[in-house]
């Protein structure tokens, strides 16, 4: 059937061409706002060596499939191009106009079309036709480096900072910018997010602070990056961790006196590696659970640091229902939430072209049909 689901962007409709990392990622939110989001599969999938099942990705979309190298497959796309609002690709710089899917023909074929652009470096400069990957992308552009200890490495946070944040919401944002100047004025366009420059974006605010004098520009060594003893992680007795973000003062004064160290003051920064082991010493009295339960419901700014795993059970996202539990896999619920127009997962993961001839009635491109024609021909062979 149709995906008629609700959310603010229902009837919208999407052309993803299959990929991974941010660009798949960035589809999954369009489609769980509501878009109808079509993912074009190609004949041995795109690598990623996870089960289609489990891929969380793609869930809330439909999948067909089209091998780009076929004579026909091109125009396949360029069919369902004609008839969405938004095409999302991932590849290279140069793959998609190779391929006979880039921009030119694409927006030839729809004047409106929103053409959005995921890659790591950008469309030009030295780096954009290099391989690389969130580690290397964020490196350049400062923010690994603010990261981990005074005294050892950097730590990526997994690939959430670059390819997620610096990469799909920024090209979810510019997407759906220029898709409400397309329905404004007529005119599509094509957005080029490039996740060297979305992470760059995104510390704006210490590079204000770094001007201004009040950011070090070196690792835990500032208010935010571990460098203050009341913003950081502890360890305790069970081998578990609280996280501390006891920033304002009386926030800092409620978590000092429930910590048991009331009187103990912060202003003093030559003091801070002092404070910092009374601080840790503290923690290390009491079990994770136990310090759970001291801080639960104050305003010390204080919470247990949870696994994967632990999280969902959480007793406050739980009552929300931040994530949730769809055909057996525990998973975000989609975000953010709308009063008018809920969201909801309404589809689990869509198999590689488990929905081609349903997408080819729905969208009506009879080339996409796998079916046979009226004189018993193929009418597509991709």
């Amino acid at each position: 059937m149709a995906d008629t689901g609700s959310g603010p962007l229902a009837g919208v409709r999407v052309v993803e061409l299959a990929g991974i990392g941010p660009a798949p990622f960035a589809a999954m939110l369009l489609a769980d706002l509501g878009a109808d989001v079509v993912r074009v599969d190609r004949p041995g999938g795109p690598g990623l060596h996870i089960d289609p099942d489990h891929d969380l990705a793609n869930r809330n979309k439909r999948s067909v499939l089209v091998d780009l190298k076929s004579a026909h497959g091109p125009d396949t796309v360029l069919d369902l191009a004609a008839r969405a609002d938004v095409l999302l690709e991932g590849l290279r710089p140069g793959v998609a106009e190779r391929l006979g899917v880039g921009p030119g023909p694409a927006l030839g074929r729809n004047p409106r079309l929103v053409y959005g652009r995921m890659t790591g470096w950008g469309q030009e400069g030295p780096l954009a036709h290099s391989a690389g990957h969130d580690i290397g992308y964020i490196a350049v552009t400062g923010a690994l480096g603010m990261t981990g200890p005074a005294d050892g490495p950097p730590h990526p946070a997994a690939n959430l900072l670059g390819d997620y944040a610096g990469g799909s919401l920024y090209l979810v944002t510019g997407v759906l910018a220029a898709l409400h100047h397309a329905r404004a004025t007529g005119t599509g366009q094509v957005v080029d997010a490039a996740i060297v420059d979305g992470t760059a974006h995104l510390t704006a605010m210490i590079h204000g602070m770094l001007a201004a004098g009040g950011w070090q520009d070196r690792r835990a060594a500032n208010l935010l990056d571990g460098g203050a003893p009341f913003y950081g992680t502890y360890e305790t007795a069970d081998g578990g961790y609280m996280a501390v973000g006891a920033l304002e003062p009386r926030f800092y004064a409620e978590f000092v006196r429930l910590l048991g160290l009331e009187g103990t003051g912060r202003e003093d920064p030559a003091r801070w590696d002092e404070l910092r082991s009374a601080i840790a010493e503290r923690f290390r009295s009491r079990t994770r659970a136990e310090w759970t339960e001291v801080f639960e419901g104050t305003d010390a700014c204080v919470a247990p640091v949870l696994s994967l795993r632990e999280a969902p059970r959480h007793p406050h996202l739980a009552a929300r229902g931040t994530f949730t539990d769809e055909g057996g896999i525990v998973q975000p619920a989609p975000a953010p939430r709308f009063s008018a127009t809920p969201t909801a997962v309404r589809r689990p993961p869509a198999r590689p072209g488990a929905d081609t001839a349903e997408v080819a009635r729905d969208w009506d491109v009879p080339r996409l049909a796998p079916s046979a024609d009226r004189k018993g021909r193929r009418t597509d062979e991709a």
